[in-house]
């Protein structure tokens, strides 16, 4: 029983600092390269930005329930940025995309190796805290 709560406690900390090096990085983008965030980005930093004040106070408090919240916010995170990617990246995707506003969502800034984009960036650390909450709340219904 230890050993799961040590196990829990460095996973819910890698899931607050995925969360803060993803808001960190959006910010980066939006404040110092000026990005402007479309539309599609937004709803993912909606998604985000909570995550690091959520998965902060279960660190603090070793609260692990707030593994459930968490897999929710990342779960719906991941699949808007997935459709996001795939509207950069997927010419049927791009030709449905309705139109985003004044920044159009099928526009990359980045596309690092030809295929990293901020979508993809976002996808990565939604899935990364996806997957630690699920293990997070598989531990913590076991005990």
């Amino acid at each position: 029983m230890v050993k799961q709560k040590d196990a829990r406690e460095n996973l819910i900390f890698f899931a607050w600092a995925v969360s803060v090096i993803a808001t960190l990085g959006s910010l980066y983008f939006s404040e110092i390269k000026e990005y402007v965030p479309c539309e599609l980005c937004w709803y993912q930093r909606i998604l985000m930005y909570p995550l690091v004040i959520i998965l902060g106070i279960g660190a603090a408090r070793k609260d692990y329930k707030i593994a459930l919240y968490s897999a929710v916010f990342s779960g719906i995170g991941m699949f808007v940025s997935l459709y996001h990617y795939l509207i950069q990246k997927v010419p049927a995707f791009a030709q449905q995309a309705p139109a985003c506003g004044i920044v159009p969502c099928t526009g990359a800034y980045i596309n690092w190796a030809g295929f990293i984009t901020i979508p993809f960036l976002a996808l990565i650390a939604f899935i990364l805290i996806f997957i630690t909450s699920m293990m997070i709340f598989k531990h913590t219904k076991e005990d």
